[in-house]
């Protein structure tokens, strides 16, 4: 009886937590919406507000037991998130864009990577041996990409099937998919470092193997369950048995990543979306996957990180916020020089290298995603969240307004504004998830 009240009394505590992360959610997810910003900032302005109740002392709603139901839902948040990543990928669009997309991708993922992880150097330990896999892992949450805004701001101007449209959102696809492999194969190598074994050139080369097991797994198995997912659609087309059994592969891909492979279950859950992504019913599972994330899991992941954000401040130390800043002018940095020099390498001009160079540089949902795996790995401090948060408003906001700068000559107003009314007004409309 004791046991059942305990219990009871754990879950009566998060319940109000959740209500005020919900209602307020919406309600500024649909205030960034109204301005042109991602329902993403929203949610994370949820939690930072949010945040400020803990700073009241004693404070009784978000104690222990609520923050511990909170970081649980917020792990399912995650892995749907990414499965919806995986299932929306269009792979036919790289092949069509063909190399420009790979080399965009490559310098977009490595200029970043090496930027982010030269001011690492800046932190106690600076390039030590034992500081390699911190420094790399700042590195690798500065290759994610994030183009809702971008695809919603060529859109707007007309652009978004242009040459340049095409290889932002093909690079973007890519960006994804090889900064997955990239913080995979770091969170194993760190594991393999911090084991008490003495043998660690062999554990290494089992984390490879491990990583390219894994790889192997989700392949074949992924191209029995397209098989497969063919015939449900065939006979069940549209019909709500095939996003539950969707979800159900993304947590199984999940669970066999970490526990049987040793790396990100993230990885398992973007990878499970890729194999079911191209299908009769892909768009259908995708949708329904967003609109049941979206109602709790997603509002209170975002929520979340802005919760924790806040409340890392007071752990900061000068040669923190000295790296923080850096940090940030890495990120926009290294995507929008990376980017840039991609495109002007395959042949564009230099006005539309730099239109790729502003549009890759977005981040949002996979970033924050990235550094909360490897806070949670112990990699990195938490102390990077506030930073991240910066980066992410900060190019949010100045995206949309170069880009549009941009174009300033070559987009007619009237014209400009048929495309809004008659092309981004009913996606605003109908599309309330805060993944695109």
């Amino acid at each position: 009886m004791f046991l059942e009240a305990s219990q009871s009394i754990e879950a009566f505590q998060v319940l109000l937590p959740l209500a005020l992360i919900l209602v307020l959610s919406k309600l500024l997810s649909i205030g960034c919406r109204k301005i042109g910003l991602p329902q993403v900032v929203g949610m994370l302005l949820t939690g930072i507000l949010l945040g400020l109740i803990t700073l009241i002392p004693n404070e009784p709603i978000f104690n222990s037991n609520a923050m511990a139901g909170i970081n649980f839902i917020a792990e399912i948040g995650v892995i749907l998130i990414m499965f919806s990543a995986g299932i929306e990928t269009d792979l036919k669009q790289i092949k069509a864009t063909g190399i420009a997309a790979i080399v965009i991708t490559i310098l977009g993922v490595v200029v970043p990577m090496l930027l982010g992880f030269l001011v690492a150097g800046i932190l106690p330990g600076g390039f030590g041996s034992d500081c390699i896999l911190r420094n790399l892992f700042y590195g690798v949450i500065l290759t994610a990409t994030s183009v809702s805004v971008t695809v919603a701001t060529l859109k707007e101007l007309g652009k978004l099937n242009s040459k340049i449209g095409t290889a932002i959102v093909s690079a973007a696809i890519l960006d994804d998919i090889l900064g997955v492999i990239v913080l995979s194969i770091v969170v194993s190598l760190n594991q393999a470092l911090t084991s008490a074994s003495n043998h660690v050139a062999i554990d290494i080369l089992i984390v490879f193997g491990k990583t390219l097991g894994f790889f192997v797994f989700a392949i074949g198995l992924g191209i029995l369950l397209r098989i497969l997912f063919k015939k449900l659609s065939k006979k069940y087309g549209h019909h709500r048995r095939l996003p539950i059994f969707g979800i159900a592969i993304a947590f199984f891909f999940s669970y066999a990543a970490e526990e049987w492979f040793g790396i990100a279950d993230i990885t398992g859950a973007f990878f499970a979306g890729l194999m079911l992504s191209g299908g009769k019913d892909a768009d259908y599972i995708e949708r329904r996957t967003d609109i049941a994330s979206y109602i709790l899991f997603t509002p209170v992941f975002f929520a979340k990180v802005g919760l924790t954000s806040l409340s890392s401040f007071n752990e900061i130390d000068s040669t923190f916020i000295l790296f923080g800043f850096l940090f940030i002018l890495a990120g926009i940095a290294g995507k929008l020089l990376g980017c840039a020099v991609g495109a002007k390498a395959t042949k564009n001009t230099w006005k539309d290298s730099y239109r790729c160079g502003l549009g890759m540089m977005c981040r949002a949902e996979v970033c924050l995603i990235c550094a909360n795996k490897g806070i949670s790995a112990g990699i990195i401090s938490a102390s990077i969240q506030p930073f991240i948060l910066c980066l992410i408003l900060i190019t949010s906001f100045v995206t949309p307004v170069l880009l549009k700068r941009s174009y300033k000559n070559e987009v007619p107003q009237e014209i400009s504004h048929d495309i809004v009314t008659l092309e981004a007004a009913p996606e605003i409309e109908n599309n309330e998830a805060p993944l695109s």
